[in-house]
């Protein structure tokens, strides 16, 4: 199987099975997509804030062109090798996601950037593909494990989330959470496991919010922002209002009045708000049957996939992208409390942006790898 992908890696992309162009297809498509919706989102601030409408824009493109290089890369390397470096990278996470708590620089209330000289950190970014890859190790090998290193992965997988809920990310730690369950389901662990495993989470997630008042008035805002909407239900309600002005068919590209200084962080939690109010229901529609198709297609790459492996990292990587944008616009429309989630491939940040592509990368490489050889070596090249 891998000698007959590696050939195929040197054919044309014209050439490769026409699963693997689809989604290539659609990821490039989502990508695009990403550059008009931030290009509309964020020109009138940054004119107005920066001097230069385009800063935003410029800066996500070298971002852009930086995410598919790395994107590339891993389509081009053997999963096996991602599978190698999962454990090591992922330990480096973490301890990067604990050294925000003691030096990060908080914004909104949250810990949740390393500045080191011009670069910005955003470490709950950065690992999410590593614990996708991790995951897949420890639980295809579940069964072959002793109970010693099942107790630890789990301790170490266990506490990263409890990291993430200090800092407080709730959303990002709910996300993580999400996708390791889906997992652990998909590899077949005993279900009242995964029911008591559920229920420590909700435990530890109703905690935190308990705790921490930043995350508490979120959610009271939350069941009804109009209780105090000049103050903590301000973001949701303009949010709302942005929605709720785009009517049938929206108002146009770049014609968005909610994003001139009226929504706040326009490019990046509510950057769909914008996109609501610009294209409409139709237009939101269309996002929502986008997100259905990608998720069908990554169901069909773990279908298809050889290994057990290969089928966890197919799940993982689908659940982390599609589940992440329905929660940002969630978040946006008002049907989960107001966190700090991006949505992938769109909202403004290098950080998300290239674990994004990353994560986009290991699934048309799970595609590659579920290739017939025979079906591969049989396909002419073209001269």
């Amino acid at each position: 199987m891998a000698r007959g992908t590696q050939g195929l890696l040197t054919l044309p992309i014209n050439l490769w099975p026409a699963e693997t162009r689809l989604l290539l297809g659609l990821i490039a498509t989502w990508s695009v997509f990403g550059l008009l919706v931030l290009a509309s989102a964020s020109w009138w601030v940054s004119q107005q804030e920066l001097g230069d409408a385009l800063y935003t824009i410029k800066r996500q493109l070298i971002w852009m062109l930086a995410g598919w290089a790395l994107f590339s890369v891993v389509v081009r390397t053997p999963l096996k090798r991602w599978l190698q470096l999962a454990a090591p990278a992922l330990l480096i996470g973490t301890g990067l996601v604990a050294l925000t708590l003691i030096i990060g620089t908080t914004v909104n209330g949250a810990s949740r950037w390393l500045v080191l000289g011009p670069i910005q950190l955003q470490p709950t970014e950065l690992i999410k593909p590593f614990i996708v890859l991790q995951g897949a190790v420890l639980f295809s090998q579940w069964r072959r494990l002793a109970l010693d290193q099942r107790v630890l992965w789990m301790a170490i997988l266990g506490g990263i989330i409890l990291l993430i809920l200090k800092q407080p990310n709730l959303s990002t730690a709910s996300l993580t959470g999400l996708v390791l369950w889906l997992m652990a389901l998909a590899s077949g662990l005993p279900l009242h496991w995964l029911v008591g495993i559920a229920g420590l989470g909700l435990t530890a997630g109703t905690t935190s919010i308990l705790i921490n008042d930043y995350q508490r008035l979120r959610v009271t805002s939350f069941l009804d922002p109009w209780q105090d909407p000049l103050g903590n239900g301000y973001q949701l309600v303009q949010s709302l209002l942005a929605i709720g002005s785009g009517g049938l068919s929206g108002s146009g590209y770049g014609l968005s009045t909610q994003k001139l200084m009226y929504l706040p962080i326009q490019t990046t939690d509510f950057i769909f708000a914008v996109y609501a109010e610009e294209f409409g229901f139709v237009g939101s529609v269309v996002v929502l049957l986008f997100l259905a198709v990608f998720a069908l297609m990554g169901l069909r790459v773990a279908l298809r996939s050889r290994g057990n492996q290969l089928r966890l990292v197919a799940i993982g990587c689908t659940t982390m992208l599609v589940g992440q944008s329905i929660m940002n616009i969630a978040v946006a429309s008002g049907a989960m409390p107001t966190t700090g989630l991006p949505l992938p491939l769109v909202s403004y940040g290098g950080n998300s942006l290239l674990a994004s592509l990353f994560i986009a990368g290991l699934l048309v490489r799970c595609s590659l790898e579920s290739a017939d050889p025979l079906s591969l070596s049989s396909r002419p090249s073209r001269s």
